[in-house]
C-alpha cells in the first residue's frame, strides 16, 4: 500500500490473487498432539453436519408440514428458500463482522442460534413462525460454513489439510445419509415437530463438542467489505468458481427439494419407502465426497455437472421403481463431491484470501439453494413434478459448459499448475 492510497481504493487493498513467495498461507501452528487437531476437525464436521441437516430437514417433511399448517408443497418449499437466502447474505456479513473475534467463539454462538431456532420451529403455531425460525437457521448456516471451510489448515499439519477438509465437508453428504432420512422417519412416526426438536437437541450436543474440542482460533487476517468485490473483480478463478457454484447448486435444489413428490409421482415409489431411499442417496453421497476430495477440483466439477445433467433428465422421464431407485443412488454418488470440490476450487484460486473467497462461495451456494428451491416450487406448482428435475438438468449442462470454457480448455495452453485456471485478470 502506498502512502497516498485512500481507504477503499483498490491500491489500499491487500493482494487478493497472487500467492506469497512460499505459496503458503501464514497461519498458527496446528496443535502439537495430532489427536487434538483431528478431534477439533471432527467437532467442526459435526457442526457442518448439524447445520446442513437443519437446512435440508424440510426436504423430507414438505408434505406433512404443508398438510398440518395448510399450505401447498410449493409454499412449504419456502422452508428451504428462506434460510438459503439469509445464509447467502450472512456468509460475507459474518466473515467481515467477526473481525478480530476468536473464531471458536463465533462458531459456538452460531450453533447455539441454530439449536434455538429449531426448538422454536418445533413449537410454532403457524407457518409464519416456522419461516421466522428458518430465517435464524440461515444466519447460522451462512456464518458457520464461511468460517469453518478454511479451518483445516489451522488444525492439522499441512500434509493432512486435504484429508481434513474432505472430513469437514463430509458433514454435508452425511447429513443426507443420517440427518434428512432420520428426520423424515421421525416426522413419519412422531410428527414433524419431533424432527425439528431432535435437530435442536443435536445442536446443543454439537455446541458442547465445539466448546470442549476446538482450540482458541484468533483471526489470522481481518477481512474488510471492499475486499470482497475486489476479489471478484481481480481474480478470474474466483469469478468462475462463484458462477459454477450457482449453476450446479441451483440445478441440484430445483430437483432435490422436491425429490419426494418426484419419486412418488414419476417413479411410482410408495411414500413409506422414501426415507429409506434418501438414506441410500446419502450413503452414496459420502462415498462421492471422499472420491472427489482427492481429485483435481476443476475436472471433478466437469464430470459432476455433466453426469448430473443426464441423471436429472432421466429421473424426470423414466417411470418405475427400479429406474427411480438406481438413478437416485447415482445422483447421490455424483453430487456428493460438489461441496469439497467447490471449496478446493476457491482455496486454490485465492490462497492468500481463503476466508474471503470461501465467504463468497458460501454466499452463492446458499443463494443458489434458495433460487433452486424457489424455481423448483414454481415449476412443480405451475407445471408438474418432472418439470423441476428437467430444469435442473438444463442448469447442470450449462455448468459443465462453463467449467470446460473457463477452466479445462485454457489450462493446457497456458501451462497452469494443477488446480489453477489461469493467471488473474
Amino acid at each position: 500500500m502506498t502512502a497516498a492510497a485512500a481507504p477503499g481504493d483498490p491500491a489500499s487493498l491487500p493482494d487478493l490473487d497472487t500467492p506469497p513467495a512460499t505459496g503458503k498461507i501464514s497461519a498458527p501452528v496446528p496443535p502439537s498432539a495430532p489427536w487434538k487437531g483431528w478431534a477439533a476437525v471432527c467437532a467442526v464436521a459435526l457442526g457442518i453436519f448439524c447445520l446442513i441437516t437443519s437446512e435440508l430437514l424440510p426436504v423430507g417433511l414438505l408434505t406433512p408440514v404443508g398438510a398440518d399448517l395448510e399450505v401447498s408443497d410449493g409454499t412449504a418449499g419456502l422452508m428451504v428458500t428462506v434460510p438459503g437466502l439469509v445464509a447467502g447474505f450472512c456468509a460475507p456479513l459474518v466473515t467481515v463482522g467477526a473481525g478480530r473475534l476468536d473464531r471458536r467463539h463465533v462458531l459456538c454462538v452460531l450453533i447455539a442460534l441454530m439449536a434455538a431456532a429449531n426448538l422454536a420451529a418445533a413449537l410454532a403455531p403457524n407457518f409464519a413462525v416456522v419461516l421466522a425460525a428458518r430465517l435464524l437457521v440461515g444466519v447460522s448456516v451462512g456464518g458457520f460454513w464461511a468460517i469453518a471451510g478454511g479451518l483445516a489448515v489451522r488444525l492439522v499439519p499441512e500434509r493432512h489439510v486435504g484429508r481434513a477438509t474432505a472430513l469437514v465437508f463430509g458433514g454435508v453428504p452425511t447429513a443426507s445419509v443420517l440427518g434428512v432420512p432420520v428426520g423424515t422417519l421421525l416426522g413419519e412416526y412422531g410428527g414433524w415437530r419431533t424432527a425439528f426438536a431432535a435437530v435442536g437437541a443435536l445442536g446443543l450436543v454439537t455446541l458442547t463438542a465445539l466448546l470442549l474440542l476446538l482450540p482458541p482460533l484468533p483471526p489470522t487476517r481481518h477481512v474488510s467489505f471492499p475486499e470482497l468485490p475486489a476479489l471478484l473483480r481481480r481474480n478470474r478463478e474466483v469469478r468462475a468458481g462463484v458462477l459454477v457454484t450457482f449453476l450446479v447448486v441451483t440445478g441440484q435444489f430445483a430437483a432435490y427439494t422436491f425429490v419426494r413428490p418426484i419419486l412418488q409421482d414419476v417413479s411410482g415409489i410408495d411414500a413409506g419407502y422414501v426415507s429409506t431411499l434418501l438414506l441410500g442417496y446419502g450413503v452414496a453421497g459420502v462415498v462421492g465426497n471422499f472420491l472427489a476430495g482427492s481429485r483435481d477440483a476443476y475436472r471433478a466439477l466437469l464430470v459432476i455437472s455433466a453426469f448430473l445433467a443426464v441423471i436429472l433428465a432421466l429421473i424426470a422421464v423414466l417411470p418405475g421403481a427400479v429406474a427411480g431407485t438406481t438413478l437416485l443412488l447415482a445422483w447421490g454418488l455424483v453430487y456428493g463431491g460438489v461441496s469439497v470440490s467447490v471449496q478446493s476450487w476457491m482455496i486454490k484460486a485465492a490462497p492468500t484470501a481463503a476466508e474471503a473467497a470461501s465467504s463468497l462461495m458460501v454466499a452463492m451456494f446458499n443463494f443458489a439453494i434458495a433460487a433452486g428451491a424457489l424455481f423448483g416450487g414454481l415449476a412443480v406448482d405451475g407445471l408438474s413434478a418432472p418439470a423441476a428435475p428437467l430444469g435442473g438438468a438444463a442448469l447442470m449442462l450449462l455448468a459443465a459448459v462453463t467449467v470446460w470454457a473457463t477452466a479445462i480448455r485454457r489450462r493446457p495452453d497456458r501451462g497452469d499448475a494443477p488446480g489453477q485456471i489461469g493467471h488473474p485478470a
